[in-house]
């Protein structure tokens, strides 16, 4: 009888890394697929886990190498090739492995001979959606984005009428209208904000519409759509720049809250906000930059820190779905099951890849890299 696949569940070590690419729902799955499910003590504790959890459901936890003997490795930030000591040869990296930020990892992980999945890799496709870690996560993001401006703003969201006078509801504009973005929309208007937004996608419209928002878009260039293969933005021309930034310049002088969401895959941020747009700004008005880890929409943000400059307040979170790490990492931990459960071989008792998904997330294989979008 074949020996059940061993699925390591390790602890994350990458700086402020709450989440954990598996909760004792997932594990419990996997375990009714026949695998066995090994946990590094301590992996969820910042996700408000215990161990006594994944023992509850069948997971061993062992204090050191839970790598060993793995065959599949589940990680939210891609492990050192030095945590992965006694994976089996061949054993699949499956995590958020920043292929492009990250490439001496991935050398190492086709060095040490290891399979990378690359979960950000995954092709936006139909049957994929619920295997899409930048959308859980970005969900999430652009809800805490909201929620920490609204912290950080000195009055409150909605418009309240009261005996001693009105108070007007506070003006929010959403740039960049994606999975962040669209559900910054919707939880700035749950809390009584007049909201606007804009993106570069003009099919992003009727999105912002249906959220009850008001959507603010270049009219006068025509033919610039701005989306790329997979639905993902791409940078836009010189000419949509120069109209896109005197429109923005108008509007964002009369906004309080300004949530930015803009990332471009592989690249760094584009800038949307500058300094002398900052300036027009009321004091007191705060804007949250969502892509300040990949160099930042907003000129002067800086990651983890709140920066004043004319008197308004910039700040974003080097890693926004830790700040929500329970839910974060089950839904992290749900992609990485419905990843692995789709294409599981119940004869071979282990997931199988086709070409179209597993071409698109693998980034090596036999000692070398493989993924096109490294070797391009």
């Amino acid at each position: 009888m074949t020996a059940p696949i061993r699925i390591a569940v390790l602890r994350e070590r990458a700086t402020g890394e709450t989440r954990v690419g598996a909760t004792p729902e997932t594990a419990k799955k996997f375990i009714a697929l026949g695998a066995e499910v090994v946990v590094e003590a301590g992996a969820g504790l910042t996700a408000s886990i215990a161990d006594a959890d994944y023992a509850a459901v069948g997971a061993s936890i062992v204090a050191d190498g839970a790598a060993s003997g793995a065959d599949i490795v589940l990680g939210v930030q891609g492990p050192d090739v030095a945590t992965l000591a006694g994976a089996k040869p061949g054993a699949w990296i499956v995590a958020g492995l920043d292929p492009f930020g990250q490439r001496p990892r991935i050398d190492g992980y086709a060095a040490a001979g290891f399979e990378a999945l690359a979960m950000e890799f995954m092709p936006r496709i139909t049957r994929a959606q619920s295997m899409d870690i930048l959308s859980s996560q970005s969900n999430l993001a652009g809800y805490k984005a909201v929620i920490s401006a609204a912290e950080a703003y000195g009055r409150a969201f909605p418009m309240m009428m009261t005996a001693a006078g009105t108070i007007t509801a506070a003006r929010a504009f959403i740039m960049g209208v994606g999975v962040a973005g669209l559900q910054a929309i919707a939880t700035a208007r749950r809390l009584g904000a007049q909201v606007s937004a804009t993106d570069v996608r003009s099919a992003t419209k009727e999105q912002i519409q249906s959220l009850g928002a008001k959507p603010i878009f270049v009219d006068s260039v025509a033919g610039i759509e701005g989306e790329g293969a997979g639905g993902y933005a791409t940078e836009m021309s010189e000419e949509y720049q120069k109209a896109q930034a005197e429109l923005v310049s108008a509007h964002i002088a009369k906004q309080d809250i300004v949530i930015t969401t803009a990332l471009i895959p592989g690249r760094a941020a584009p800038r949307l906000v500058t300094d002398a747009q900052i300036a027009t700004m009321k004091p007191g008005s705060v804007i949250f930059d969502l892509a300040v880890a990949q160099g930042g929409n907003v000129e002067g943000s800086v990651a983890d820190e709140t920066v004043v400059r004319h008197g308004v307040k910039i700040i974003g979170y080097a890693n926004t779905p830790t700040h929500l790490a329970a839910d974060a990492s089950a839904l992290f931990s749900r992609n990485l099951y419905n990843f692995l459960s789709a294409f599981w071989d119940k004869e071979q008792g282990r997931p199988v890849l086709d070409e179209e998904i597993g071409n698109a997330v693998r980034l090596t294989l036999g000692g070398k890299v493989v993924s096109e979008r490294l070797l391009a």
